[in-house]
């Protein structure tokens, strides 16, 4: 079998782009952009890969010499989509901690343009211990200052040589808080004025959301390269949806116009609306479903949408209780909702309940407590499914202490709940009382909620009379009374 160095055809640009961060999801996502950019004639330029860690090996980019196949699985517009596509853009690989020379150099490159980062969340932290003299420093953000520092002072401040840095970390106000980090960096080196002014006018620290399912190297690694014809160690798949949201406080959709390749990619002012829809709509969707779901014997997110009742529940919930909060026009909102629903269903991609319940508490605090606020405050009345998923919430933790850790059980088998501390500690205490004193006891932990959630006009006295209906007939059939007492039409 051919190597896919062998086959993949490049066409040598200059480097624009300087990316911290290998992993799988900037390379089915960004350089997956840049490459079809590249192809299509919008942009102009190649990726540089710096690890951001010392751990890991650049080995498999530098045999490949950059290449490596993007597969795209799942489904989209009603049909399923299984495509591949070599990605010829990535030219350099820059290990700082074997050749920090050549790091350095990077950052006097002509050429660059862009910072791209994937450092995880944890990545984009200050550290007050790094230093100046680090061969690199230790963080992300003093690795970063250190790189624009030498930028600086290799074209002398010049105002056209500043960058676009465009994080991707999944944090709220990533560039905002990148920029503090580098800031801050920067005080505790004692960095020159005209080095604070040259990042103030000339670098533009963007804030991004990103939204992707890359589930990265495949299990059938050898069955993947036999249907593609060649072998790649660096084989990634992805989902077909996409969604870039850029937030800048200058226009910047000129120099990297992704969107005019006809990529998912929107520039804004504003990305908050965006946030806002996709917690709610799309990590709300699962929350408030998964669950009841669960308990009703389901597993995975597909079983789910296959199961009418289920589904049924899910879109309900969405459609007539979620969507309506979203501060973006409806008809943008329910076109969201449907993509969701069909990213849901990807036949490729078997994504379990038990690894989304994680956390659960916290999960339905942000994603889903505010539409239930939102939408009793506009229509005087609580939104019955929300209001249930609380009552789905507390039933799904109601367990006990065992050798394994904090336990639930369905069908007379246990299953791990999964939360901090404090809150299994509650629920091993509270979840065994009957259901009023479970339920007020769930609803006053204000450290769970940002509130004491008796304060909302009628919501415990509705969980109280749900959480009773699970116990006494079972998640399945009060789910089934819940649908048919909404005038919800289902068939098995």
């Amino acid at each position: 079998m051919k190597t896919i160095q062998e086959l993949a055809v490049r066409r040598e640009r200059p480097i624009r782009v300087a990316q911290f961060g290998e992993g799988n999801f900037l390379r089915a996502f960004a350089d997956w952009m840049v490459d079809i950019a590249n192809e299509k004639g919008c942009f102009d330029g190649d990726v540089a890969i710096i690890k951001p860690i010392a751990a890991g090996s650049l080995e498999a980019f530098e045999r490949q010499k950059g290449a490596y196949t993007v597969c795209l699985r799942g489904m989209q517009g009603g049909q399923v989509v299984d495509e591949s596509r070599i990605v010829t853009c990535v030219r350099r690989f820059i290990d700082p901690y074997a050749d920090f020379a050549a790091f350095l150099r990077l950052a006097a490159e002509p050429s660059l343009r862009f910072v791209i980062s994937n450092t995880t969340e944890a990545g984009i932290a200050y550290d007050g211990t790094d230093s100046f003299d680090g061969a690199p420093p230790a963080s992300y953000p003093a690795k970063l200052t250190r790189f624009l520092y030498e930028r600086f002072t290799a074209f002398a401040g010049a105002p056209d040589k500043g960058l676009i840095l465009l994080p991707v970390e999944l944090i709220e106000d990533n560039g905002k808080k990148l920029r503090r980090c580098v800031l801050s960096c920067a005080q505790d080196w004692k960095l020159p004025d005209g080095f604070f002014r040259w990042l103030g006018e000339s670098c533009t620290f963007c804030s991004t959301l990103v939204d992707r399912i890359v589930t990265g190297r495949p299990a059938d690694l050898p069955g993947l390269c036999g249907k593609l014809g060649y072998q790649d160690d660096l084989a990634d798949v992805a989902e077909p949806f996409g969604l870039w949201v850029i937030e800048s406080e200058r226009d910047i959709s000129a120099e990297i116009p992704l969107d005019r390749a006809g990529l998912p990619v929107i520039f804004t002012a504003d990305q908050r609306p965006y946030r806002e829809r996709k917690v709610r709509i799309l990590n709300g969707a699962h929350t408030s479903t998964v669950l009841a779901a669960f308990l009703t014997g389901l597993d995975t997110v597909g079983e789910c949408m296959a199961d009418p009742m289920m589904r049924a529940f899910m879109e309900r919930a969405v459609m007539g209780e979620i969507v309506p909060t979203v501060p973006l026009p409806r008809a943008e909102a329910e076109a969201f909702a449907a993509s969701v629903f069909e990213r849901f269903e990807n036949p490729f991609v078997r994504h379990e309940m038990l690894s989304i319940s994680l956390n659960s508490v916290s999960k339905w605090k942000s994603r889903v407590l505010p539409s239930l606020r939102d939408s009793l405050a506009a229509n005087g009345v609580l939104p019955p499914l929300l209001t249930f998923s609380l009552a789905a919430l507390l039933a799904f933790y109601t367990g006990k202490r065992t050798d394994s850790g904090y336990c639930g059980e369905r069908g007379g088998e246990s299953y791990p709940i999964r939360d901090g501390a404090e809150e299994t500690a509650f629920f091993a205490e509270e979840s065994g009382k009957p259901a009023a004193a479970y339920v007020q006891a769930a609803c006053a932990h204000a450290d769970f909620w940002g509130m004491d959630l008796n304060e909302i006009p009628g919501l415990a006295a509705a969980v109280t009379a749900a959480l009773e209906d699970i116990r006494r007939n079972g998640m399945g059939a009060a789910v089934a009374a819940l649908l048919e007492r909404e005038g919800v039409a289902w068939k098995r």
